[in-house]
């Protein structure tokens, strides 16, 4: 089935607007390309293993995770936390004071072409708590950010998230909905997503 565009959709269930907030141009041209090749330059990235049925695969993409925290666990994989850098520190306190939330770590992941992606999945752990909001700044590509209801994959919404947007995550959403970045067939470039959490 071909994908819907995210606010237009009425399929089988309507998408819940309430569960997002999103800015698109809540970071300038200047400032997103800025940050991203101080972030491209800077950080230690690190390519992860995951379990994929009975094998141990690479993760297609590049990870890092700064915050408050001494350590961060991501697909089972246990890393040190990076400190705040000034950039990261002033960018978290920017969300904050403008939506409210508050949050004590950021992922960063880095997809260096159309070939890497992240597949379905929940951000749904119990250090998230019950219902998680989670801020997700883009920089670079623009790639699309799709979303399937969890007991009815057939209902599939697609928002492109380009350089400098916000989009946030919250309510409800972990529990009934699934998130991913597809692989494309369509040459792109580097893109960076952040995502502010707060770890219990």
């Amino acid at each position: 089935m071909s994908q819907l565009s995210l606010f237009d959709a009425e399929e089988f269930y309507e998408f819940p607007k309430d569960l997002l907030e999103y800015k698109e141009n809540f970071l300038s041209k200047v400032e997103a390309d800025l940050l991203k090749d101080k972030l491209l330059q800077n950080t230690p990235w690190e390519q992860r293993t995951q379990k994929m049925y009975d094998k141990t695969v690479l993760t297609p993409r590049l990870t890092a995770w700064y915050g408050d925290s001494k350590s961060y666990d991501l697909d089972g994989n246990v890393s040190g936390t990076n400190p705040w850098t000034p950039e990261l520190l002033s960018l978290k306190e920017k969300i904050q004071n403008q939506f409210g939330y508050q949050f004590n770590g950021v992922l960063l992941n880095l997809y260096r072409d159309n070939n890497d992606s992240v597949a379905w999945h929940r951000d749904k752990e119990s250090r998230y708590g019950k219902y998680p909001v989670i801020a997700s700044i883009s920089l670079g590509q623009t790639r699309n950010f799709d979303f399937r209801k969890k007991d009815h994959h057939q209902s599939k919404y697609s928002l492109p998230l380009p350089n400098g947007s916000l989009l946030i995550m919250k309510g409800d959403l972990q529990e009934n909905w699934e998130h991913r970045i597809a692989k494309s067939t369509i040459l792109m470039k580097e893109r960076i997503n952040l995502t502010f959490r707060f770890l219990l």
